[in-house]
């Protein structure tokens, strides 16, 4: 090889490893710059609000593979870095059967946001297939938290953190209003019944979707939407979640507000206007004190 050509070589992988190294780095950038108003402020205001993450706590951050997931892992990984107290975090992803089309987008991305993660396998999805039950979603759901919680349990873990941001608490808030009868939300963060010492988190509890789509785009990200092999050949339009989220989205253009006043409205229950409550296993009408005003 010529001078001339090694020179040009030579060039041609330092831009190339450069450019990866920096690409990451805007990436990080850009979630304490560029979004920090959007993204960066409401993680910090979900956390320090809801003491979702404490000092000494060993956290395990849960990637899906999606946007969400990856951008709280880099949110983490940012305030592990910066923070003002001392926490671990690992970064866990569980492959229930995914495609290698999946999987090996996963491993890509996680290069790309210079992310040290741990992926385990597991056949939760043939397992769920075999069941021939009604509900697999609702079953896969379940075995894989049951699978999450044993291994933050052998990574010596006391916390969990998912990746569910705003909207998901407010559709899951409608769902569970118009199909499951009863006024019930996604908390910030709660005990795990099953596994005494574990506490699972939701460190985006209060960003936006469009901001995490926004910044996805921003920086050219590519990330899987749904990987599932029970709903990935079938028409996504027809779940009940998108039915609600369309439903939001067409009410926002009457009132642009709306998604926050449901929010808001669930932590503003007037106890003193409602029906009836429950608590355990106890429920409460309006009638047991009614006659002793």
């Amino acid at each position: 090889m010529s001078y001339l050509g090694l020179f040009f070589y030579v060039d041609i992988v330092y831009n190339t490893i450069g450019g990866f190294v920096d690409r990451y780095k805007e990436i990080e950038r850009s979630i304490i710059k560029k979004y920090r108003k959007k993204i960066w402020s409401k993680f910090i205001r979900a956390v320090q609000t809801y003491n979702l993450i404490e000092e000494n706590d060993r956290i395990m951050v849960c990637i899906s593979g999606g946007k969400d997931s990856f951008l709280l892992a880099k949110c983490i990984e940012e305030l592990m870095r910066h923070g003002k107290f001392y926490f671990e975090a690992k970064y866990v992803v569980m492959d229930p059967g995914y495609s290698d089309k999946h999987r090996q987008n996963i491993v890509e991305m996680a290069k790309i946001l210079n992310l040290n993660i741990e992926l385990f396998t597991s056949d939760i999805f043939r397992s769920v297939d075999n069941m021939q039950v009604d509900s697999p979603c609702y079953m896969c759901a379940r075995m894989r938290r049951g699978a999450l919680y044993n291994k933050a349990k052998e990574l010596g873990c006391n916390k969990i953190a998912l990746g569910h941001h705003f909207n998901d608490v407010i559709e899951t808030t409608l769902l569970n209003i118009f199909y499951g009868s009863e006024v019930k939300t996604m908390l910030p963060k709660l005990h795990s019944d099953n596994f005494p010492g574990l506490e699972l988190i939701r460190p985006l509890y209060l960003v936006c979707e469009e901001d995490i789509i926004a910044w996805m785009q921003s920086n050219n990200l590519k990330f899987i939407n749904c990987a599932c092999k029970f709903t990935e050949d079938i028409n996504k339009n027809s779940g009940k979640r998108e039915e609600v989220k369309m439903l939001i989205k067409n009410m926002k253009k009457i009132n642009p507000n709306v998604d926050v006043n449901i929010f808001k409205a669930l932590d503003n229950i007037n106890l003193e206007a409602v029906i009836g409550y429950k608590k355990g296993k106890i429920k409460y009408s309006f009638l047991d004190d009614y006659d002793k005003k």
